[in-house]
């Protein structure tokens, strides 16, 4: 029997951290009434022949509340923009202003603040689905160890340890996305 059986819950845990940014991600592309310039991220406007993330094109900012602006470097490139933002899914009309495009944030009605807490709670469930499959590996890596039934036990115990405590990252994460989009 081989007892220096050593886990890499270095692997373990910077699969569980992938699947926690993945999630923030996800979260940061809700659109909660509140500007955000992480709004803007997945927006890609076709440029000098290839696609490119709307904040190569440009500066993105947040002058208030309810106002996100692009400020695009090149005038060639405004009607682009506008038209990738038009085109995105977001649900923002943008505006025009020189080379200047202002994208007022309306309100939500409560049914679509219901909508999106569903789908936050879809998105943190995926990243339970994730932090579990790395529980899983790990637990496999455990059992296959030819090892004592005690270090097999404290093993799996450090496994479950981390498993749970991705999982609480996960549930905050939800609470907080969650209470930011019903928020009047």
């Amino acid at each position: 029997m081989s007892e220096d059986f050593e886990l890499d819950t270095d692997d373990l845990t910077r699969r569980m951290d992938g699947a926690i940014a993945s999630l923030r991600t996800e979260f940061a592309s809700l659109r909660t009434g509140r500007a955000s310039a992480s709004m803007l991220e997945p927006v890609q406007v076709e440029a000098y022949g290839q696609m490119t993330p709307i904040n190569q094109v440009g500066t993105v900012n947040v002058p208030e509340s309810r106002m996100v602006t692009v400020n695009v470097w090149d005038k060639s490139l405004v009607g682009k923009v506008e038209k990738a933002i038009r085109e995105s899914g977001l649900g923002i009309n943008p505006q025009l202003n020189g080379t200047i495009i202002m994208l007022p944030i309306p309100e939500l009605n409560e049914e679509r603040r219901r909508e999106l807490t569903k789908v936050a709670a879809q998105y943190a469930e995926n990243a339970r689905v994730a932090v579990r499959n790395v529980r899983r590996d790990g637990m496999d890596q455990v059992k296959k160890a030819e090892i004592s039934e005690d270090d097999r036990k404290f093993w799996e115990a450090e496994v479950q340890e981390l498993t749970d405590r991705f999982i609480g990252q996960i549930d905050t994460a939800l609470e907080t996305k969650q209470s930011e989009i019903m928020q009047v």
